[in-house]
């Protein structure tokens, strides 16, 4: 009998976790914060560009690619929006320095290198255009 309850009391606690994975997964969060940027994504700005996401993925990572075909789809369609990825498969001192606990993570960083929002998971494209809209140049109007 203690075996069933061990049992029953393991897939609880695994059915919890999956609910609260799912409930946070391309969650935007809004927080503008300043610091001090590792050197690989300092490169990836480009100041003239007034929002970069970048993307931070890691090799094995399934949903890492489906958060790249909506983001890059998202840029491509958005003036003053840019894409990047950052695999840190190898660097995960880089992902440490910003924070990152999961892959795919999305950074919105301005020119300066501010981090505007951040999203966990894969993110929705409407969810994440409409958080961007303050700072993004044609939608602010």
């Amino acid at each position: 009998m203690t075996g069933m309850w061990a049992l029953l009391g393991s897939v609880l606690v695994v059915a919890v976790i999956g609910v609260v994975l799912r409930v946070r997964n391309g969650r935007v969060r809004a927080r503008p914060v300043r610091r001090e940027l590792p050197e690989p994504v300092r490169e990836l700005l480009d100041p003239p560009v007034p929002v970069t996401l970048v993307q931070i993925s890691t090799t094995f990572c399934a949903p890492c690619r489906r958060a790249g075909v909506v983001l890059s789809g998202l840029a491509e369609n958005t003036e003053g929006l840019r894409h990047v990825e950052l695999d840190v498969t190898d660097r995960p001192e880089v992902a440490a320095g910003l924070g990152v606990l999961r892959t795919p993570t999305t950074l919105a960083l301005d020119a300066t290198g501010t981090e505007l929002l951040r999203v966990g998971g894969v993110p929705e494209q409407d969810t994440l255009l409409a958080a961007l809209r303050p700072y993004l140049p044609r939608l602010n109007g």
